[in-house]
């Protein structure tokens, strides 16, 4: 509970910090990338040398997402030590340099401040509201961010940029799922649960959209981070007549929702954004009524996936990390440190490695997939890498307990979105 509770107070602590970080810019920081000639020829700057090239990684080990933080921090590890077996990048090995700010808004603000003068970008930086605490200093200092974050409020910045599609664009994928598969249709009422903020009003906008594109009735629920107990949701949508069910909340929130309907006999789809799911679930009671009623909308096919390097990635990360369940921060620590790794390498086609030099590599990106079956588009900064998703469901005899139900796509009303509209 008191993890839970540092949650809601962040976006409190935040008000405060964004006026601090409104006056901080690269004014602090006036030679920039020097543009030194390194090796090769090939011009530098903050965080790289002749020998390294130092990443760094804001992320939660011991907080609200401390499970998350360890699978994508040690997956990106695991990138990093390929890729340095490899014999590197550019004639450079890569070196990560953590800071675990456990989803403290002061710490994380805290140690961006340290780390961004000795680093090129940041391979990884959870929690949407401490990255827009310091987008404009980002915009600023040019240095790459790829958080683990899906807010469309993060997009337009052409050095913060969201891996996979956002909340809203998912939101609109699995309505679409449940409407093509789940027997939900015009005239029906839908159900929404979302956290207030950033996430979750996010989420809401798309099954806003969805709801005037397909004629729908969109029934709200507004939660907090410490709403546990799902029962007076519950109540109240099947006391409206909904016919399905979106969540963007917690793991915890969606196990209660579905575990409370499945014991009310409210026998109705429900189905979640990618945040709203963890595979210790099914070992509790809400286990049998997750793999028969839930779903999940996915940026990218789940880390069980039928792919050579899916396959690959659970073996190597488990041979690196045996004690350690597989889940789908796996695929996203993977993905993000891939993509910044391919980024790097066209920057050092080009020359150039310093962060402009890195950023501008990042927009001749359009057609990347690091194994997990979602093509990635990095040529805008105002749109997310894709419009696409994939459908999950659990199973716990699945590797990192989710089956795939549907194959990565776009709903036509995502295809013809605007996102953050």
């Amino acid at each position: 509970m008191k993890a839970l509770t540092r949650a809601t107070a962040a976006a409190t602590a935040l008000a405060a910090l964004l006026a601090l970080t409104a006056c901080s810019s690269k004014a602090e920081n006036d030679d920039g990338d020097k543009g030194d000639m390194g090796a090769g020829g090939v011009k530098t700057g903050d965080g790289v040398t002749a020998e390294t090239i130092d990443l760094g990684v804001l992320t939660d080990m011991t907080g609200v997402y401390a499970t998350l933080g360890k699978s994508v921090t040690q997956a990106q590890q695991l990138y990093v030590e390929q890729t340095n077996a490899g014999g590197g990048i550019c004639g450079r090995k890569l070196k990560l340099t953590v800071r675990d700010h456990a989803y403290d808004p002061q710490k994380a603000v805290a140690a961006y401040t340290e780390l961004e003068p000795k680093v090129l970008g940041f391979a990884q930086f959870i929690g949407s509201p401490f990255v827009a605490a310091v987008e404009q200093r980002v915009d600023g200092n040019k240095g790459l961010v790829l958080p683990q974050a899906w807010s469309a409020n993060l997009l337009g910045s052409p050095y913060v940029r969201v891996v996979g599609s956002t909340y809203d664009l998912e939101t609109i994928n699995a309505i679409d799922f449940l409407m093509k598969e789940k027997g939900l249709k015009k005239g029906d009422k839908l159900g929404h649960v979302y956290f207030e903020g950033d996430y979750g009003e996010n989420a809401l906008k798309g099954s806003q959209h969805m709801a005037e594109e397909a004629g729908l009735t969109v029934v709200e629920q507004k939660i907090k981070p410490t709403d546990n107990d799902m029962t007076a949701q519950v109540s109240a949508l099947k006391k409206a007549g909904v016919k399905a069910v979106v969540i963007s909340a917690g793991p915890r929130q969606a196990a209660s929702l579905v575990g409370v309907a499945a014991a009310g006999s409210f026998d109705v789809p429900v189905i979640g954004n990618n945040s709203a799911f963890a595979p210790q679930l099914l070992a509790t009671q809400s286990g049998p009524a997750l793999m028969k009623n839930y779903y999940v909308a996915s940026p990218t096919l789940p880390i069980g996936a039928d792919t050579a390097a899916a396959k690959k990635l659970v073996a190597d990360y488990k041979k690196a990390h045996p004690e350690d369940s597989l889940d789908n921060g796996v695929v996203a620590g993977w993905t993000a440190a891939s993509v910044f790794g391919e980024a790097l390498k066209k920057a050092c086609a080009e020359k150039d490695l310093t962060r402009e030099g890195v950023g501008k590599a990042l927009l001749t990106i359009d057609d990347f997939d690091a194994g997990f079956g979602v093509p990635q588009d990095f040529t805008d900064p105002k749109a997310p890498s894709s419009k696409e998703s994939v459908i999950l469901q659990p199973d716990k005899k699945a590797t990192g307990g989710m089956k795939v139900v549907q194959q990565p796509g776009a709903a036509d009303a995502a295809t013809n979105y605007t996102t953050g509209g």
